[in-house]
C-alpha cells in the first residue's frame, strides 16, 4: 500500500508519546517544576503532534470530528475517544508534577494504562483489515505495542529500557517473517477478487481504469525486494540493536536524547515498510500485487 507520510507521523509519533506518557503517569520519573513541564510537554507534543498529522490525511480534515460518532463499529472512532479520555486523564498528573500538587498516583496509573489502551487501538486500526493479510494477525498490535513501550522506556531512561529495544527487534522479525507468506496462507486469487473462480481461472485483457484512481494509488505498491531488504536492516538497527548498545554505554542525558533520535529513525524506517509491503487484495483485480 502506499506509504502516505502522513499515517506514518501518525502511528509512529502518538506511539513514542503514548508510550512515554504511560511511564510518566506509572511513576517511573518523579520531575518537578521545569523537568516536569518540560517531559511532560514532550510526551504531550509527540502525541498530540502525531494525532495532528493523521488528519492531514484525510481529504477534508474537518471530517476528523466524524470520527468520534462511529465508536460501536469503528477501531478508528475507538482510538479517537482513547486519546482524548487519556489526555484529559493525565492532565491533572502533569500538573501536580509540576505545582506539587501531591494528586494521589491512581490517576496516573490508570492513565499509562489508557495510553497503552491507546496505542492498541490504533493497531486494531490494520489489524482487522482481512483485504490486507500481512496486518492481520496478532503480531501486529504486538508490534505497535511494543515500540510504544520501548520508545518510553527509551525516553525515561529505565536501566532495563535495552531489554525492551531488543524485544522491537525479535518483534520485527516475527512480524517480517509471518508477513513474507501471509498473503499465500490467504489463498487469495484474482478468481476470489472477481468472484469469478468457479467458473475457471480468469485473466485481464485490459487493465480495469485506462487513468489513474484512488484505489490504485492508495492500494497497489511495488517496493523492490532489495530495497526492501536494505530498509530491514536499517530498522532494525537503528530501531533495536544500536540504541540498545548505546544505552548500556555511560553518556548521561545525552545517551538517552541519542538512544531516542535513532530509535525513532528506525521507527519511521519500519513503519514505512509497514505500509509499503503491505498488499491489499484490490491489488489481483487490477492483475497486480504490491
Amino acid at each position: 500500500m502506499h506509504p502516505a507520510p502522513s499515517v506514518i507521523l501518525f502511528s509512529t509519533l502518538s506511539g513514542l508519546g503514548f508510550g512515554f506518557l504511560a511511564f510518566l503517569g506509572w511513576g517511573a520519573l518523579h520531575p518537578s517544576g521545569w523537568a516536569a513541564f518540560f517531559l511532560w510537554g514532550l510526551g504531550y507534543g509527540l502525541a498530540v503532534g502525531g494525532l495532528m498529522a493523521s488528519t492531514f490525511h484525510l481529504g477534508n480534515p474537518k471530517n476528523a470530528l466524524k470520527a468520534f460518532t462511529q465508536w460501536r463499529t469503528s477501531w478508528l472512532s475507538r482510538e479517537a475517544w482513547a486519546s482524548v479520555a487519556t489526555l484529559a486523564l493525565l492532565a491533572p498528573v502533569a500538573l501536580s508534577s509540576i505545582f506539587g500538587l501531591g494528586l494521589p498516583p491512581v490517576l496516573g496509573q490508570l492513565g499509562g494504562l489508557l495510553a497503552l489502551v491507546t496505542v492498541f487501538t490504533t493497531a486494531m486500526i490494520y489489524t482487522q483489515i482481512k483485504a490486507v493479510p500481512r496486518w492481520h494477525h496478532w503480531l501486529t498490535p504486538v508490534m505497535f505495542l511494543s515500540f510504544a513501550l520501548a520508545g518510553g522506556a527509551t525516553l525515561s531512561g529505565l536501566v532495563w529500557a535495552p531489554v525492551l529495544l531488543l524485544a522491537v527487534g525479535a518483534v520485527l522479525l516475527a512480524l517480517w517473517r509471518t508477513g513474507d507468506g501471509a498473503f499465500a496462507r490467504a489463498g487469495q486469487t484474482m478468481g476470489t477478487a472477481t468472484g469469478l473462480d468457479q467458473l475457471g481461472v480468469p485473466s485481464v485483457l485490459d487493465p480495469a481504469h485506462t487513468a489513474g484512481s484512488y484505489l490504485k494509488r492508495e492500494m497497489i505498491f511495488v517496493v523492490g525486494r532489495k530495497h526492501a531488504a536494505k530498509l530491514r536492516m536499517i530498522a532494525l538497527a537503528l530501531a533495536s540493536i544500536v540504541p540498545a548498545i548505546v544505552l548500556l554505554v555511560p553518556l548521561g542525558v545525552w545517551g538517552i536524547v541519542l538512544a531516542a533520535g535513532l530509535h525513532l529513525a528506525g521507527a519511521l524506517a519500519a513503519r514505512w515498510l509497514f505500509f509499503a509491503e503491505a498488499e491489499h487484495v484490490v491489488g489481483l483485480y487490477y492483475g497486480a500485487r504490491g
